[in-house]
């Protein structure tokens, strides 16, 4: 699931397809990974009545930072960038959110950071008050959300890790084969990985300069651990990348 935003900012809402029936639900090639996944039928068809589909062009705002938190979203198709401005104007990038992902949640009243739609992207939207009224209803829904919770602070403590820790190399590699791991469990097993983000949104993400993740990416290439292709990589030596995210 995912994000919170601006109403005004979205393209025009739908009411969502799957609040005709949970069949809808059960079609959803996302379901299994979000938090969608710990309902039963019958719970389903009453998220599915607060549920509306928004959808998004490349380049939208989802939400910004800052503003009122008052929406919740399940990405269901698409990529998301995340980022926080800094006081200086300087951009951090904090995360990509793609198919599956939840985001909208936060304990704070106003949105903690910006996300903007790399790709067109599709969302299942719920009011913040109504979500929250239903997942105190939901014990369990809770525990999926803590999951959920828990294994993104394992990911961030991992990402500072690799900012502080790592190699321009380390990193890059590292960065590519969480992607590959994000994206094999939406599409299944993976040698190619979608890079819908630019080279500067990854060094932003990974503290590198766009020359040095440019530098990195051709160096992988030349030595035939990866091919470059329109719209990601392509992996052609994976137990030598495992390698070296490992180190």
């Amino acid at each position: 699931m995912a994000a919170f935003r601006d109403p005004g900012i979205a393209t025009p809402l739908t009411v969502c397809p799957n609040g005709q029936s949970s069949r809808d639900c059960d079609r959803c090639r996302v379901r299994t990974l979000s938090l969608c996944a710990a309902l039963e039928p019958d719970e389903l068809s009453d998220l599915d009545k607060l549920a509306r589909t928004v959808n998004f062009g490349g380049r939208d705002t989802l939400f910004e930072q800052d503003e009122p938190s008052d929406l919740v979203f399940n990405i269901t198709a698409g990529a998301v960038r995340l980022y926080k401005l800094l006081p200086d104007g300087r951009r951090q990038i904090v995360g990509f959110a793609l198919p599956g992902d939840f985001l909208g949640l936060s304990m704070s009243e106003k949105n903690a950071f910006t996300a903007d739609a790399l790709t067109p992207v599709t969302a299942c939207q719920f009011s913040r008050p109504h979500f929250s009224d239903f997942l105190d209803e939901k014990p369990h829904l809770l525990r999926r959300l803590h999951s959920m919770a828990s294994h993104e602070l394992s990911l961030a403590q991992d990402q500072m890790v690799i900012l502080g820790r790592r190699t321009a190399e380390e990193k890059v590699v590292s960065f590519l084969m969480g992607l590959r791991s994000r994206w094999s469990r939406i599409n299944g097993s993976m040698f190619h990985v979608p890079l819908p983000m630019t080279r500067q949104d990854i060094g932003d993400f990974l503290g590198l300069t766009v020359e040095t993740v440019s530098r990195m990416l051709t160096r992988l290439a030349r030595e035939k651990a990866i091919v470059i292709v329109p719209d990601g990589v392509r992996l052609l030596d994976i137990p030598r990348l495992e390698a070296i995210a490992a180190s």
